[in-house]
């Protein structure tokens, strides 16, 4: 058996507020740097991002793609400016899935609906077929490698399972308020409500930086949608913030197939674990409004009658409250063992700028991340495998060690983020009020 990190919703330069650095080669450099084995190509839909996918990848399993330079061994397009790894360690590579996320804005049942959606395909046909169909929709795939279209999400997923029933959908950040299923803005108060009679074919949700399992799992209505967590990210260093850990019989099991059937089923002897940020770190979790820096937990914004003390304007209600809203168990009561596992991670940059109290961009940080790749592993063996030893011995400051520890173990202090502001992670409290466990500021 062997277990692979799979981080399947990321983004290409063609969405907006997205680096320029987010091109294939640099991408599958970064996930190796991370520890990120099978990554999502992301914006399929994007006419220049696709071409760019047909070009750089080629088929290295059913619905698997390589970049083609390392299906000829050959690491060409590896810019080792990227790379920080040991002289002699052999370059893995970089598993792709295909992925695409959309967003839907329309009318239903008296409301204006926003909804982000995660498409997997199963190969480029089908992708083909499905960008055609969206053409003949007139819909602006051009303008932004997430288009926005004015179709019901249940219509997309008609769509997709017309034209393959292979194609897995699942709902993006499914709490965020602006734009998922479940937001307290815009979404719905159940996966049927939305989808109605093909709400069968929805097998999974992802839970978003802002929630975590826990959370999810105090509605019974989620107790037969897997759960997974991905980093959604916008910029190469955001990769695998969120992910899923998978195992395999070996290296020919990896396929679209397989993928696909471990995620709607949950099979809980191939899904291990998820790899969760912190909650309250997500920049959705409290209450608030962020232009009078107003930050509420849902008590105090009850208290206020979701209206903010300094403006009186209506706050935007985070996911902490809406999941409280829909949720009918405490969290004591979640069955147990019969769900799949987590844990949580604060990205190493973080870490290496906190114990500095320098910048996460800072020349000291990227010296000191840099080191550690080289002298101990990837990113995620550091952050959840490396040993005490291997850590000390490769550290300029042991309050790196002291971080990742405690980072393991829950022992951080965090203002919550809201309205839009990431939440603040402290790896080295002084006191928390129950030890082990994590604690707002």
């Amino acid at each position: 058996m062997i277990q692979k990190i799979l981080d399947i919703h990321i983004h290409s330069k063609y969405s907006r507020a997205c680096s320029k650095d987010l091109e294939l080669p640099k991408i599958a450099t970064a996930c190796l740097i991370k520890g990120i084995d099978i990554v999502a190509t992301g914006d399929f839909t994007h006419p220049a991002w696709f071409e760019h996918i047909k070009e750089s990848l080629i088929e290295d399993s059913e619905g698997i793609y390589v970049l083609k330079s390392q299906a000829l061994n050959s690491n060409d397009q590896i810019n080792p400016k990227f790379l920080a790894l040991p002289s002699g360690r052999q370059i893995p590579k970089t598993k792709f899935i295909l992925s695409a996320e959309i967003s839907c804005i329309y009318k239903h049942k008296d409301k204006t609906r926003r909804l982000h959606l995660v498409i997997l395909a199963p190969n480029i046909e089908a992708v083909e077929k499905f960008n055609a169909e969206l053409d003949k929709r007139k819909i602006n795939r051009h303008s932004d490698g997430r288009p926005i279209m004015g179709l019901p999400a249940k219509e997309i997923l008609r769509i997709l399972l017309e034209i393959d029933e292979r194609f897995l959908l699942i709902p993006a950040h499914a709490w965020t308020p602006w734009f998922s299923i479940f937001g307290s803005k815009s979404g719905y108060d159940s996966i049927e409500e939305c989808f109605e009679e093909l709400a069968s074919h929805i097998k999974a949700i992802e839970t978003g930086l802002s929630s975590d399992p826990p959370m999810n799992r105090r509605w019974s209505k989620l107790d037969n949608i897997v759960l997974v967590s991905n980093s959604d990210a916008h910029s190469l260093n955001n990769l695998g913030r969120e992910a899923n850990v998978f195992t395999f019989e070996n290296e020919n099991h990896i396929n679209f197939k397989e993928i696909a059937r471990i995620i709607k089923t949950g099979d809980r002897k191939k899904f291990l674990y998820t790899i969760e940020f912190y909650p309250e770190e997500g920049k959705y979790h409290y209450d608030g409004h962020a232009d009078c820096k107003i930050c509420f937990a849902p008590a105090e914004t009850k208290k206020h009658h979701n209206i903010c003390p300094k403006c009186k304007k209506e706050l935007t209600v985070g996911v902490l409250n809406r999941a409280d809203k829909l949720a009918d168990r405490n969290e004591k009561d979640i069955p147990k063992n019969k769900f799949i596992p987590h844990k949580y991670i604060v990205p190493l940059r973080e870490i290496i700028s906190g114990v500095f109290e320098v910048g996460v961009a800072s020349k000291r940080v990227k010296k000191e991340y840099d080191a550690m790749i080289k002298n101990i592993g990837n990113e995620f063996y550091i952050l959840l495998q490396a040993t005490d030893e291997e850590i000390l011995k490769n550290i300029s400051d042991k309050n790196i060690f002291s971080a990742i520890k405690n980072t393991r173990s829950g022992r951080v202090k965090i203002n919550p983020g809201y309205d839009g502001v990431f939440g603040k992670v402290d790896t080295l409290p002084k006191k928390l009020k129950q030890s082990g466990q994590r604690a707002l500021l």
